[in-house]
This record gives structure tokens, C-alpha cells and sequence, in this order.
């Protein structure tokens, strides 16, 4: 039988997804019983995925490969498969835990519920903590700013996971969250030790907690990484930290992953295994190409070309403003740009076969990639990111702000401030292709900047599907909302593959 898992602050499932592709024999390890997330948009992308998990792997029905091409509706493809949209519609639930209108105790019931008389479960989940990380930038707070930060909401979502710990007390837990939480302290308390504490003694740390099955409960923090702690098995904060780019992450992502174990359990986890780099180009290099739009004003093939090229004469191209390896580079990339990419959309007709992971993205039935729709720039910017990608693709790096000539850079107060502090002066970020990307952050919803495809001739940002791949969720995958809430879906989650590899630690744990 699946071990249950319960999963908090789901997000679009990213977490959970790992969890539930373990597979021995054909039959998954896991089985997500309960994911809770408070967005609604997000949780449409959950509950779109309970559905599909209730089809054996690699049985995914006809009917939702025509959901994804819009031959039907998300309503006629539930309906058409009403058994499992209604045990979906159980497992994933949209609540706010802590919110106004969700008692602590109608939480504990659904748990109850959906854990049966299972003894074997998981609690698994990434609480935001970003008041602690606000407590990090200030460093120290006293006084009245001490009554703020614990009146601070966020702060709350952290003892939600904690209660739910106490009371339920599952064999097992995982817990992810921002690596700034290393740094962050209030009253010179390091909050990173005194979450760890917490979770070691959840109940000690939840005085006011009723139905607790033992008082005395505590939990072995292990981190994951391997080669952490020292020849007596003690470790320091900085060893929960996880560099998802050692493991084949095609990303710099590092976040603190704690893993606990009930302390009636002796068991010895083992820790994730290092993989070879995989890179950007790795990953999306397969994917149909696309140019960007055209934004305030008319767009088209045409005009699009036209503007790019419009580089080549710019004044700053002749005026020894730039290197002259960069210019001549520039010069022939403009050559190489034509009319004939569109701009995708939320399904792109392809057969796509990445360099690395391509069992794992891959689905044979899916003939296409769902997601891969550009964002239109402004005719200045169209510029900022061709120059972008031909100076990382010459030199090897992305540009910093006193590298664009500076008729390129944009008229704003902050800019100038960034080139005279040296902070942020990354400001248009190429995710360079023979390397893993930099993190991605949900801030990817607001705009491109940190985001640009090495690829000059699209001149572009990512696309929804190029960061899905990045965080590697498989490529069937479908998020849903307006195209800024799946960025920030994608840009908030945990990479899936990770998580399956995380998900093979802990399945070892119940052998």
C-alpha cells in the first residue's frame, strides 16, 4: 500500500509531485492523501494534477490530452471522468491554514479523515517564512518592531505547521524554506535555531496544543545533503541547506530541507547522491522557438523583425561604446533574425527531447508542450535583452549594468543608484546556456529582466514552460490562471525531481 503524505502550503504541487512519482514496481511509493493550498489559482493547477494521479503512471486518459489542445473543457474533462475529479476534489482542498474562517480543528478533522488508521504517513511542506526573512534584512529588532514581527500574520503559517506536527505527530516530516532563514535574527537569536528547536519539540514549542497523543514527543533532524555534520553526527544550521544544482537540478536554487524522524525510530536514512551539472540548454534547448511581442504598440512577425534589427544602426553601435568583438557579434546576430517565429501559445504542436531528463519530462501522448507563450517588451528593452544575449553568449557571462553602453540603460533613479552602489546591478540577467539557471523566484511574474533566453534571434524572456523545466516539472504538467499566476506558481515551487529524490530517502525510512 502508498505510504500517505500530507501535504501543507502546497503551492501547484511541486513538492508533492516528487512524492507521488516514486514508483516500485509500477506502483507508487506514496500516495498524496490531503495537499492544502490557500491559492486559488494555484490550487486549480493542484486539483488538475489529484486528478490525473488517480489514473495509473502512464495512463493518463485521451480526454485530458484534448483539455490540453482546448478540444474540451476543464468541466466536460471532469465530468467525463467524474469518479476521480470527486476523489481529487477530497484530496485537494482550497483553505487558508490560520486564516479567519479555518478553526484549527476542522483542519485536524480533514487530516484525521484523510489518513484513515494509517500508522506509516509523511507531513510534508514549505511554511512561508518570509517575517523571518524580513527580520534577516533588519538584523536585529527590539522595542516596538519586536510586537510587529509577532503580529506579523506570515509568522503564524510557521506555527501552523508546527501545531499540525504536535498533534498529529507523523513518523515522518519534511520541511523546505528560504535559505535566507540562516541569517535572519530578532533580539540576537539566530530564528533558524529556534525553528530547529521547535521542531525537535513541537509540543514543548505549542504549550497551548490539546490531543496531543505524548507529551514528551521529539524528532531527529537529519539534512540531506551528504557529507553534512561532523565525526559525531552534530550539525550546524548551514548543513540543512541544499544545493539542487549538486543533484541535477538544472538550477541554482538553494534552500534549507529538513528531514525529521519520531525518535522511536532508529532508522538511518541515507543521503542525496551528487549528479553531473545539467544546464540550461540542457533542458530547454529542445523547445520550439519563439519571439517575443511587441508591447504598446502594434505587434506582428514584421514589425517585431524590424525592431530588432534596428539595433545594428543604433548610435552606441558605432561610437566605440561597446567592445568590438561584442559589436561585430551583434552585428551578425541582427543578420541571422527573420519574421518567421510566432509567439506559441498554451499548447504548441512539437515532439521536444531535452539533452538531460528526458524520460522524466517526457510524455509520448502529449505531442506538444503546454505553456509556451511569449511576453511582449517594449521596443527598449527588445534591445536591452538582444545585447544581453549576444554579450553572455561572447563573453561567457551575463552583462552587469556598466557593461551596456549607456544610451541602452534605462532612464531610471534606481539604475543610477545600482551603478554607483555596484547592488543589483545585475539588472538583465541571461540564463546563461552552459550553465544551470540562477533561482528561479516568483518576482519572474512581475517581468523578464532576470530572465532572458540565451538565445539572441528569440530575444525574450522565458516562457512559463522554459522555468517549468528549470524547476523540472514533467512536461505534462499543465498550470492554470492568467499566465503572471503561473510564473508565480512555477517560481514558488519546489523542483519535483529533487523531491523524488528526497521521496527515495524516505521510502527507505518505512523498508
Amino acid at each position: 500500500m502508498p505510504i500517505p503524505v500530507i501535504d501543507l502550503f502546497a503551492g501547484p504541487g511541486g513538492l508533492g509531485e516528487g512524492f507521488s512519482s516514486l514508483t516500485h514496481a509500477r506502483v507508487r511509493a506514496f500516495k498524496i492523501s490531503l495537499s492544502i493550498e490557500k491559492d486559488e489559482h494555484a490550487h486549480r493547477t493542484l486539483e488538475l494534477r489529484a486528478f490525473l494521479r488517480e489514473f495509473p503512471p502512464g495512463k493518463l486518459p485521451d480526454d485530458y490530452y484534448d483539455y490540453l489542445t482546448k478540444r474540451i473543457t476543464r468541466e466536460q474533462l471532469f465530468a467525463r471522468h467524474s469518479t476521480e475529479y470527486q476523489l481529487a476534489a477530497e484530496e485537494a482542498w482550497l483553505a487558508e491554514l490560520g486564516g479567519r474562517d479555518m478553526p484549527d480543528g476542522k483542519v485536524h478533522e480533514r487530516i484525521h479523515a484523510a489518513l484513515g488508521n494509517a500508522k506509516k504517513w509523511i507531513l510534508i511542506g514549505g511554511p512561508p517564512c518570509q517575517a523571518y526573512s524580513l527580520v534577516g534584512r533588519s538584523l536585529v529588532i527590539g522595542g516596538e518592531g519586536i510586537e510587529k514581527y509577532e503580529k506579523d500574520p506570515r509568522h503564524e503559517l510557521y506555527r501552523q505547521y508546527l501545531r499540525i506536527l504536535a498533534v498529529h505527530q507523523p513518523p515522518v516530516f519534511v520541511m523546505e524554506n528560504v535559505k535566507g532563514l540562516l541569517s535572519a535574527k530578532v533580539r540576537h537569536e539566530h530564528i533558524f535555531e529556534k525553528i530547529l528547536r521547535d521542531l525537535r519539540y513541537p509540543v514543548a514549542a505549542m504549550p497551548q496544543t490539546r490531543r496531543a497523543p505524548r507529551d514528551d514527543l521529539e524528532y531527529r533532524l537529519l539534512p540531506l545533503a551528504a557529507g553534512r555534520g561532523d565525526l559525531l553526527g552534530e550539525f550546524q544550521p548551514e548543513d540543512f541547506v541544499i544545493r539542487a544544482e549538486d543533484y541535477g537540478i538544472p538550477q541554482a536554487r538553494h534552500r534549507i530541507i529538513v528531514l525529521g524522524i519520531r525518535s522511536d525510530s532508529a532508522a538511518k536514512p541515507g543521503a542525496l547522491v551528487n549528479s553531473e551539472i545539467a544546464t540550461v540548454e540542457d533542458v530547454i534547448g529542445d523547445l520550439p522557438r519563439l519571439r517575443s511581442g511587441l508591447s504598446k504598440e502594434p505587434d506582428s512577425a514584421g514589425a517585431w523583425r524590424d525592431v530588432v534589427k534596428e539595433i545594428a544602426d543604433a548610435g552606441w553601435m558605432n561610437n566605440g561604446a561597446i567592445d568590438q568583438t561584442v559589436c561585430e557579434a551583434i552585428r551578425s546576430a541582427v543578420r541571422r533574425v527573420g519574421s518567421s517565429l510566432n509567439r506559441g501559445g498554451e499548447f504548441v504542436t512539437a515532439t521536444p527531447q531535452p539533452k538531460r531528463h528526458a524520460v522524466w519530462f517526457g510524455d509520448p501522448k502529449l505531442r506538444g508542450v503546454c505553456n509556451h507563450e511569449t511576453r511582449g517588451h517594449i521596443r527598449a528593452d527588445l534591445h536591452r535583452y538582444f545585447f544581453s544575449a549576444v554579450f553572455a553568449r561572447e563573453l561567457g557571462r551575463s552583462p552587469l549594468l556598466e557593461d551596456f553602453p549607456k544610451a541602452l540603460l534605462p532612464k531610471h533613479q534606481n539604475v543610477a543608484d545600482a551603478l554607483k552602489e555596484t547592488k543589483f546591478n545585475d539588472r538583465f540577467r541571461v540564463q546563461t546556456a552552459n550553465r544551470p539557471a540562477t533561482t528561479v523566484v516568483s518576482h519572474i511574474a512581475k517581468d523578464g529582466h532576470y530572465y532572458i533566453h540565451y538565445d539572441p534571434s528569440q530575444c525574450r524572456s522565458l516562457t512559463v514552460r522554459e522555468a517549468a523545466r528549470l524547476q523540472t516539472f514533467p512536461d505534462n504538467y499543465h498550470f492554470e490562471g492568467p499566465r503572471t499566476e503561473q510564473y508565480r506558481q512555477v517560481g514558488n515551487a519546489v523542483p519535483p525531481l529533487l523531491a523524488k529524490q528526497i521521496a527515495e530517502i524516505v521510502a527507505g525510512i518505512f523498508a
